[in-house]
């Protein structure tokens, strides 16, 4: 029997690979679409998640206890970080989101006139976010409302209708505004 002729190990050589350009084109368009892939995969999971913290909007915000809310003939509360008006009238608290009906502008509270205008186009509205005259199709929007239990964290009362809230009687009662829940304002004729 013959033996057979093999190269030792250490002597084998490595054949090099050669790819033309057809294959380098085809390796380069499967490269960048992977990372297109990956890329809008990554931004598609980092846009799921919720941006909200605890306390800010979109989610529940403390506002304070019960001794805190301004009373009827004092002007309401601006809450701009969360976005809304803590508003109190003979009814009870609304919160009142900040953003007219109309185009979306930021209105402001009129202690002259006793009442919210919108700088852009005009629109005005009672303390209680009610329509009074101007372009906007609707009474200001609210959000959900309610007075918890400071010690057990049993809700006392709550709004979830966009009415205005009773205040219960212990000055030491949390108010919570749901700044996940708008309520849309009543339309005008």
């Amino acid at each position: 029997m013959a033996k057979e002729n093999k190269p030792p190990a250490e002597e084998t050589q490595i054949e090099e690979i050669k790819i033309n350009r057809r294959e380098f084109l085809n390796i380069a368009w499967l490269a960048s679409l992977g990372f297109l892939t990956l890329s809008l995969g990554g931004v598609t999971y980092l846009f799921s998640i919720p941006r909200f913290k605890e306390g800010e909007f979109g989610g529940i915000v403390n506002v304070g206890t019960v001794s805190d809310v301004p009373r009827d003939e004092a002007p309401p509360e601006n809450n701009p970080k969360v976005k809304f008006w803590l508003s109190s009238t003979e009814e009870g608290a609304l919160a009142l989101y900040t953003v007219c009906t109309h185009l979306g502008c930021l209105y402001g509270w009129r202690d002259q006139e006793d009442k919210f205008v919108c700088p852009c186009h005009g629109s005005q509205f009672h303390k209680d976010g009610q329509y009074i005259q101007g372009p906007a199709p609707r009474s200001l929007d609210r959000f959900a409302i309610r007075t918890v239990d400071p010690d057990t964290g049993n809700v006392l009362t709550e709004s979830t209708d966009g009415s205005p809230l009773q205040l219960p009687e212990d000055p030491e009662a949390v108010i919570q505004v749901d700044t996940s829940q708008r309520i849309k304002g009543d339309p005008h004729a």
